[in-house]
């Protein structure tokens, strides 16, 4: 409830104190109600949010977890709340640098949000309905539902202020994942080379990580190989190259981005 309350708070800020006195747009059903405001400026965008999440959390009960959607009526509450809470404007007047620093705020406190129990409802609660019911990935729901906000608004507002939301949700979404993520996200790597023996030995001693060993077999060749497969952390990966490179020029590795690492690694290494 405290991470919920402390991102709710940022995440009005940056609306209340920046995205309104620049009459930017804004994501999810935050946007659809800047959008109403900015047609009846009579209307507040707290009492809209809350309004709009009204039948989406009717239709949402049998759909989402009964801790999840309890968390989530309360995560509306306090973000409508601190919708209606006075602000005053951050004293920035250029309207690029205004869209960066409003992405900053919101991307920080929508990450603090995704790391409590629940949401802020709105546009999470009708990605899993959406998922649930016509099998729709909650990227795809989550994108087109922005992309319609944003054309609404080029066509009856502005094309500019559109492009600049545009700005402040990328800037958003690159917060978000790391204040999510964090600076520590694993990399996951996959090397195939006939010094594998050697190789895992290496990785072992000198980069002090654990190496699950795979067989494999090649679809042209039809020989027998083994994979060796690690998750290492950014810092590390390019150790990890040069090890390789050492021992084998010609090794095969690839490189993949990791969600999340969870478990401990076996033997006396330390844990995650």
């Amino acid at each position: 409830m405290v991470l919920i309350a402390l991102g709710s708070v940022l995440c009005a800020a940056a609306i209340n104190g920046i995205l309104i006195p620049q009459k930017f747009f804004a994501a999810g059903f935050t946007g659809v109600a800047l959008i109403f405001h900015y047609l009846v400026p009579s209307l507040q965008v707290g009492v809209l949010y809350f309004v709009l999440n009204i039948p989406l959390y009717a239709l949402g009960w049998k759909y989402v977890g009964r801790r999840f959607f309890l968390y989530s009526i309360a995560g509306v509450l306090i973000f409508s709340a601190a919708l209606a809470w006075p602000y005053g404007v951050f004293p920035v007047h250029d309207k690029i640098l205004s869209a960066i620093l409003a992405g900053i705020i919101s991307g920080v406190g929508s990450g603090i949000i995704l790391r409590s129990l629940g949401s802020a409802g709105g546009l999470d609660i009708l990605s899993i309905i959406f998922m649930k019911v016509f099998s729709m990935r909650l990227g795809s729901t989550i994108l087109g539902f922005n992309a319609l906000v944003l054309l609404v608004g080029a066509v009856f507002f502005s094309l500019e202020n559109a492009l600049y939301t545009l700005v402040y949700i990328y800037v958003s979404a690159s917060i978000v994942n790391l204040v999510v993520t964090g600076l520590s996200q694993r990399k996951a790597a996959y090397i195939i080379s006939p010094q594998w023996e050697q190789i895992t030995h290496e990785l072992e001693e000198k980069i002090q990580r654990g190496v699950t060993i795979l067989r494999g077999h090649g679809g042209y060749t039809g020989q027998e190989q083994r994979i060796l497969y690690t998750v290492i952390t950014f810092r590390e990966l390019s150790r990890l190259k040069q090890i390789v490179r050492s021992i084998d020029p010609d090794a095969f590795v690839v490189v993949t981005d990791t969600l999340e690492v969870m478990g401990q690694r076996i033997g006396n290494q330390p844990h995650w």
